[in-house]
């Protein structure tokens, strides 16, 4: 017997800053807001956020959260991917937000473009070129 599942619903992520990550998440990465709350009895904001108007990220904010190892990398999820048209485009765009990535590599099973930059917690975001 098998789930019969339909797609991926959300992604949660916790942040160690949540001002920071908001803007991160929005500005740069272009999300947009569906809803934010703050919950008092976890003193937490959960903002949900929308691609292409799909829901997609759920981001937290917790007090005093341990940090996520990224390196070595540790079990558990790896990173997060975004189709993209145009990497090149797209990378100019994060160097003129003052994000750094990784050089482009070529996916050596569909020879498509790719490469990493990392969100203000170190979670590691993928660009892949359609």
């Amino acid at each position: 017997m098998k789930l019969n599942l339909n797609k991926i619903h959300h992604i949660a992520i916790i942040c160690s800053d949540y001002e920071r990550s908001k803007k991160f998440y929005t500005d740069i990465l272009g999300l947009e807001i569906a809803r934010e709350y703050y919950r008092v009895e976890r003193d937490s904001y959960k903002l949900d956020l929308k691609l292409n108007d799909h829901y997609i990220i759920e981001l937290f904010s917790f007090p005093s959260p341990p940090n996520r190892l990224s390196f070595p990398e540790a079990a558990g999820l790896r990173h997060l991917a975004f189709e993209v048209d145009n990497l090149d485009l797209e990378l100019n765009k994060l160097e003129k937000a003052g994000v750094s990535h990784e050089g482009i590599r070529i996916d050596e099973l569909t020879n498509k473009r790719f490469t990493f930059f990392f969100d203000p917690d170190q979670v590691p975001i993928e660009l892949y070129e359609r």
